[in-house]
């Protein structure tokens, strides 16, 4: 095992958490879950994005800082590893697409101060998946706030996390395509999955399709 620290990511919907949750239990890994459920802006951001942008990207930002401040700084004596279900960055992808430019330009500056001090992932793992296939998802977990959700912003949250991964060739990057394959119910197709995030790779992007 060469990691410590294993980043699932993915657009809104596309089971990075059931993921990592999977890859926690058959490694004995020590398990980071974002906690955007305690995010009293999240449901006021769906109906007035407008006016809850900023608030909802700096309650985000700070969250996630402390608990990834708190959570790899603690490491678990009978840990083989931490996954978590994002990493620090989603907040930079996500206040690109939310803020206006002035907004944003503040924020970055912002993350660029708190991310100093935070360790990054060995590698990050991004799922893929059709925006037809996240709205289905979404709508199966049946939260209220996200009823609201349209598939024009998942289309352009998806392209944020593909021009974010563009200008980032020194990370160890996989993008796995998960359109036809349910991880979840289907133990053969998270194996298949869980194969390719554990096999040797450079730094680099490097796409899997089944």
């Amino acid at each position: 095992m060469n990691y410590n620290y294993i980043a699932i990511e993915g657009n809104i919907g596309s089971g990075k958490t059931s993921l990592a949750g999977l890859i926690a239990e058959d490694f004995n890994a020590k398990l980071v879950l974002e906690r955007f459920e305690d995010n009293s802006f999240l449901p006021k951001f769906y109906k007035n994005p407008d006016q809850y942008a900023f608030p909802l990207e700096m309650s985000f930002l700070a969250d996630r800082y402390q608990q990834l401040k708190d959570e790899l700084r603690a490491r678990e004596l009978f840990s083989s590893f931490t996954v978590a279900d994002y990493f620090i960055d989603k907040s930079l992808i996500f206040a690109r697409q939310n803020l206006k430019n002035d907004e944003y330009a503040l924020y970055s500056k912002l993350f660029d101060i708190v991310i100093t001090s935070l360790p990054g992932p060995d590698l990050i793992v991004f799922l893929h998946n059709s925006i037809d296939n996240l709205i289905g998802n979404i709508a199966k977990r049946g939260r209220d706030y996200e009823k609201a959700i349209e598939p024009a912003y998942l289309d352009k949250i998806q392209k944020g996390y593909f021009e974010y991964f563009k200008n980032k060739t020194q990370k160890k990057i996989l993008i796995i395509d998960t359109s036809g394959l349910d991880f979840v119910k289907s133990r053969n197709d998270y194996l298949a999955i869980r194969s390719h995030i554990f096999s040797e790779r450079t730094q680099g992007i490097h796409r899997v399709t089944f």
